[in-house]
């Protein structure tokens, strides 16, 4: 029976402390000629952790997703071109199919039959596509402020750019001088100038943003260009805008659980409550104050995913004293 559960929740990100971490034990595998950079933490079934973007690292999920480690084993992935895994010779390289590919590759040499995905942003349209093509791989899937589609995608860019626009019109200025004189989004003085706040779409509260881990290897500008086009934060391109998934999301079988932001100005309520339909979910509620990810959503969930419910139980759970709510 398809056990689709649907949460969407009013924290948008995730909450992470800036202070140095210890990673969890490495190693490299060789996948489609590239070394690829993987960390596992903790014992129990896997649990591969997919990092969004596109061009993130793993990094942000230090340390709060440990606590999963006291049931799962994690693996936190660095995808080709990211962290601490193999560049490209040429940026064509990079595309989402190799993305997906590489995650059943990465698979396979771990020797695991079976794992649960995990993925974030990006990271979550990677993860969709991934249980489309392999789902005798996949026994639970968890999206995460994710999308559906690249018209999705765009939604996202156009609530960004108005959310600029309106709260910080002295930078919007700027940005619209620069598209006026033939700039686009790769350029790096757009970059420079297009000095979107995470803390202005990513948190309910702002003053969390300086919370997350960061690197010099977070992030590689060339991978997202590359795979949402040369002027992707304004119109969506490159692979990402090809993508849909919302005629084949009915077909997956295994649990899936959907992690949204109440007040999310990325992955908005707007085009994500749509999901609820196209997944056939039997419970959907929004939540009016905000819940840790790692406390409440995907440690709880991941064990009420393997009671098999119905799906007509309420799945909200407070995230203070950890009972339904």
């Amino acid at each position: 029976m398809k056990n689709f559960l649907l949460l969407i929740l009013i924290s948008c990100s995730l909450t992470i402390f800036s202070q140095e971490i210890d990673h969890p034990d490495g190693n490299y595998a060789l996948i489609n000629g590239a070394k690829i950079w993987y960390e596992t933490e903790g014992e129990g079934e896997p649990l591969l952790i997919i990092p969004g973007g596109p061009g993130n690292s793993h990094i942000y999920f230090h340390p709060w997703f440990s606590e999963l480690a006291k049931n799962y084993q994690l693996i936190y992935l660095d995808a080709f071109g990211r962290g601490k895994s193999d560049r490209a010779d040429d940026p064509t390289e990079y595309t989402f199919e190799r993305d997906v590919e590489d995650i059943e590759l990465l698979r396979q040499t771990l020797q695991y039959k079976k794992w649960n995905v995990f993925g974030h942003s990006y990271g979550g349209m990677v993860a969709q596509a991934y249980a489309l093509k392999y789902p005798e791989s996949v026994n639970k899937v968890i999206l995460s402020n994710s999308f559906y589609s690249g018209e999705m995608w765009q939604a996202n860019n156009n609530s960004c750019n108005y959310e600029l626009k309106n709260q910080l019109p002295e930078v919007w200025d700027e940005v619209k001088k620069l598209r006026d004189e033939g700039f686009v989004s790769s350029s790096p003085e757009h970059q420079e100038a297009y000095a979107l706040p995470s803390s202005l779409l990513y948190y309910y509260d702002g003053t969390n943003a300086s919370k997350v881990r960061r690197d010099s290897l977070i992030m590689n500008n060339e991978v997202y260009y590359t795979l949402v086009g040369f002027d992707g934060d304004f119109i969506i391109g490159g692979d990402v805008s090809k993508l849909d998934f919302r005629q084949d999301l009915k077909n997956l079988e295994m649990p899936v659980l959907i992690i949204e932001g109440r007040y999310d100005r990325v992955a908005i309520p707007k085009w994500s409550i749509n999901s609820k339909f196209r997944l056939q979910t039997r419970e959907f509620k929004y939540r009016q104050k905000p819940y840790s990810i790692l406390n409440m959503s995907v440690r709880v969930t991941l064990k009420r995913l393997d009671s098999n419910s119905s799906g007509n139980d309420d799945l909200i759970f407070d995230a203070q004293s950890g009972e339904k709510s």
